[in-house]
């Protein structure tokens, strides 16, 4: 990794920065986000944690971004990795380092903070709105997006609110869909997904068994195809003001990459 305390600008002008990424599963990797880290030239350290990668020391990155994945944020005793990440995850947010956590990575996020996770009613599967709260709206990051826009969601499980969190987004079957706490951001449903990753999801047992409990293939793979684009679109306008208005601007960094 670079040395900390240089600081690093691209030929844009653009801040270059180290992030690290948390994979879970090797179907969910951070698609559209990757996609501006790597217009942005950032370094990506990735870590697939399933795998048996070692969690590296937080302190050696700028950001860091957490992805989804079939197992939950509760299986300490079955998956040990578990419980080691929600303590990186939380060392790392409390002292500020700049978070991005999407589907597991935002329950994980919450379990770290101390809030409940939790199997939901029902699994919230498809292409179906997400709503901006008034706080979303007014976010830095939340409000470059329309006040309802299309999301997928494939999930079973859920959060409370951690305490001193802001809730940015919900949807009619699960209220807490996003939230930020000081730098860490994290949403439940996904818009960096590619209608290529979603096929490949359907390989997955956990997520192919969700999927014929709710909806059916054909017509998520339907909905995916004809609101994909607007949804990545969404997904690379999000990102991009977090890196932009928390990764770059953020006092964590600020000290770790004057000039």
């Amino acid at each position: 990794m670079a040395a900390v305390g240089a600081r690093r600008l691209g030929a844009s002008g653009a801040l270059i920065v180290d992030v690290l990424v948390l994979q879970h599963i090797a179907c969910e990797p951070p698609g559209v986000y990757e996609d501006v880290l790597r217009e942005r030239s950032a370094t990506l350290h990735r870590v697939e944690v399933d795998a048996g990668d070692e969690l590296p020391d937080w302190r050696e990155v700028e950001a860091m971004v957490a992805m989804g994945g079939p197992m939950s944020a509760n299986d300490d005793a079955a998956l040990p990795w578990v419980s080691d990440e929600k303590l990186l995850i939380r060392d790392a947010v409390r002292a500020g380092l700049p978070f991005w956590g999407v589907c597991l990575g935002v329950q994980l996020l919450a379990a770290s903070l101390g809030a409940r996770v939790y199997a939901g009613e029902a699994p919230e599967v498809g292409v179906l709105p997400v709503e901006l709260t008034e706080a979303g709206t007014r976010d830095p990051v939340f409000a470059a997006l329309p006040p309802t826009l299309p999301a997928l969601q494939w999930h079973g499980d859920t959060f409370d609110l951690p305490q001193g969190a802001v809730r940015l987004a919900g949807s009619p079957a699960y209220p807490n869909q996003a939230f930020r706490f000081a730098n860490a951001y994290g949403v439940q449903f996904h818009l960096e997904v590619s209608g290529a990753m979603a096929r490949e999801w359907m390989g997955v047992p956990e997520y192919a068994n969700a999927l014929e409990r709710t909806i059916g293939s054909e017509t998520l793979l339907r909905a995916v195809d004809e609101r994909g684009e607007e949804m990545l679109e969404h997904g690379r306008v999000l990102f991009e003001r977090w890196l932009d208005y928390v990764v770059r601007t953020s006092s964590f960094n600020a000290v770790r990459l004057e000039a």
